[in-house]
Formats: C-alpha cells, sequence, structure tokens
C-alpha cells in the first residue's frame, strides 16, 4: 500500500546536514526548504551550495532561532522539520508550527550526552561506547521522545573527529528509517520517553577551561588532548594547552608510555624517536606534535628540556595555576 509524501523542511550543517539532503531527494517527500550556512558565514556553505544546484530554495539557517519564522513555517505547510547537525536552538513557537513535528540527529546518546560536543566529552569521560541518536524536538534541548538510536565503541585512539565522523556513518541510516517510517504513517515513528534523572546536559565549554591538568595519570591527559582533536579541521575547543616561559602551547597529539615518571608533572624531558616526552601524574606521554599561534609544529622544535609546563589543577574546589 502506498503511503503519503509529507512537506519537511531541513535545517543542517556539515557533512551530516549533507547526506541528509542526498537521503531527501532519494525520498518521495516534499522538500519545501533548506536552512543552511550561506557563503560568506564563515562557515562551511557545502548544504547550502549543494541544495541551490538541486534548485531547493534556501534560507540563511539562523532564521530557523527567531520566533516569527513560525509565521513561514505555516506558509510552506511544513509537515515536519529535520534538524541535521545545526546548532541553532529552535523556538517552541517554531516546533509548534510543525503539523506533524520536528526531529533532530543528535550526536550523542540520550539522556547521558544531551548538549554541545559531546563525542569529546565522551572521550575525556573515558567512555568506551558512544552513540547517536534521532529524537523528537521539544522547548528543553535534547529532551523530546526517541525515535531511534544507534551505538558503537570508542577505543583509546579515537579522536573526537573519529568519533563525530562515525556519529554521522550511524546517524544517516536512522534518518532514513525516520522517512520510510513517516512515509507509511507517521504514527509509526517510534516515541519513546527519556528517563530525564539520568540526563547529563554539557555546554560549549572546554574541560579545565582549556588547560591541562599534569598532575592527572598519563591516560586521562593524552583523552583530553584526543576529546578536543578535530584535525585537520578547528577544534570548537581549541587544544587544550599548557605554558612554557609565558608561551601558551596548544597539544595536538601526544601518546601514553609505559615508562614511569620520576620528574614533576608538567616536566619537559628527553626528545624520543618522534616527539618529547613530558611528565604526567604518573607516566610520561610522548608529545608528537603542538600549535604555537595558530601553526602547528613539531613538539621537538618547542619544547625544551628541562622546562616545566604550567597548567591548571583542581585544589579545594577552585582551578588555580600551577606550574615553576
Amino acid at each position: 500500500m502506498s503511503g503519503q509524501a509529507l512537506n519537511i523542511l531541513l535545517c543542517g550543517g556539515e557533512s551530516a546536514g549533507q547526506q541528509a539532503l542526498r537521503c531527501l531527494t532519494g525520498s518521495p517527500h516534499r522538500i519545501v526548504g533548506v536552512l543552511a550556512e550561506p557563503p560568506g558565514s564563515g562557515k562551511a556553505p557545502g548544504l547550502w551550495n549543494q541544495a541551490c544546484a538541486r534548485g531547493l530554495e534556501c534560507l540563511p539557517a539562523e532564521r530557523i532561532r527567531c520566533p516569527e519564522f513560525a509565521l513561514e513555517v505555516c506558509e510552506r505547510n511544513v509537515d515536519v522539520l529535520l534538524n541535521v547537525h545545526s546548532l541553532y536552538l529552535v523556538p517552541e513557537a517554531v516546533l509548534e508550527a510543525c503539523r506533524i513535528g520536528a526531529f533532530n540527529l543528535h550526536p550523542g546518546p540520550l539522556p547521558e550526552y544531551a548538549g554541545l560536543d559531546v563525542p569529546g566529552w565522551a572521550i575525556y569521560n573515558g567512555e568506551t561506547r558512544h552513540g547517536v541518536t534521532l529524537h523528537e524536538m521539544v522547548p528543553q534541548v535534547d529532551a523530546g521522545t526517541i525515535a531511534y538510536a544507534a551505538r558503537f565503541d570508542i577505543t583509546e585512539r579515537d579522536t573526537a573527529l573519529t568519533v563525530m565522523t562515525r556519529c554521522v556513518r550511524h546517524g544517516i541510516p536512522l534518518v532514513e528509517r525516520l522517512l520510510k517510517d513517516l512515509y507509511r504513517d507517521p504514527a509509526d515513528v517510534p516515541r519513546i520517553p527519556q528517563d530525564l534523572s539520568r540526563r547529563r546536559y554539557f555546554r560549549r565549554q572546554p574541560p579545565q577551561d582549556g588547560w591541562i591538568d599534569w598532575t592527572r595519570p598519563a591516560v586521562q591527559v593524552v583523552r583530553h588532548i584526543r576529546a578536543a582533536d578535530y584535525s585537520p579541521f578547528v577544534s570548537p575547543w581549541g587544544h587544550p594547552a599548557g605554558r612554557q616561559d609565558g608561551t601558551r602551547i596548544g597539544f595536538v597529539h601526544a601518546v601514553v608510555t609505559d615508562r614511569p615518571a620520576e620528574r614533576p608533572p608538567g616536566t619537559v624531558g628527553p626528545a624520543s624517536e618522534s616527539g618529547v616526552f613530558v611528565a604526567a601524574g604518573d607516566r610520561w606521554i610522548d608529545v608528537r606534535s603542538v600549535e604555537v599561534d595558530g601553526e602547528k609544529q613539531k613538539a621537538a622544535d618547542v619544547l625544551v628540556s628541562g622546562q616545566r609546563l604550567e597548567g591548571f589543577a583542581r585544589v579545594d574546589s577552585r582551578t588555580v595555576t600551577v606550574g615553576k
């Protein structure tokens, strides 16, 4: 039995938004508009360009955060708003203007990882599993009923970029499932309530204010570095940093060694085969690359043996600078 095509408004960003557009154009549904970052906005205009090339009407993504946009939603007879990796908050009036509802593809398991930059937080927290969730949008961010979800493993070699890439790879099939269920019968879309007592919400603020706590175990220091690593793309957190003679140094790539650190935390040790050793709370880490003034460099060209890097530590629940 044939289903019913719906009017769908896509709001998207990054490569996930482009892949969602391809899913939509291959479905029987009607695309009544695409909200994306336009050229000149300072953000990648890939989705905008792709939608324009297909002859679709494009609107600046930031318009979705205006309550007045609800009038346009009504004028376009929008049945479903699909939000894929766009970070603008959607007002309640806009959500209510969608006849059937609004759905968001979130790069994290809910309710445990609501909010922003959660692939990085999962690495920082030492998780061994992560996931992606397609959920109904409600006024409270990432708190709506769950339609579909997928989970996958995280390894000690993963970076924020590799985890985010896996979120997209596992998330796009969820979008395809949503489109199929909507076509067959919108009532077929699961709506599983979240247990909000387990909810954790992460804001866009890097761990430890972006500074490395050298007194922590080496595994945790390297997790902090991997959690901010979106190379070759710009990290929303920047790279976690230390100071050497007053110069802020971002740490881009490092690995844990099995060598006990006999020097105080933050001490720059001898050169390694591929970088420079730096003492963490228990073992040496092998730092391969760093960033100074926005330029990535080999660690051996920047770190000076014998220096002690300044960083941050927690003392009496307050953040204080420690070092030389």
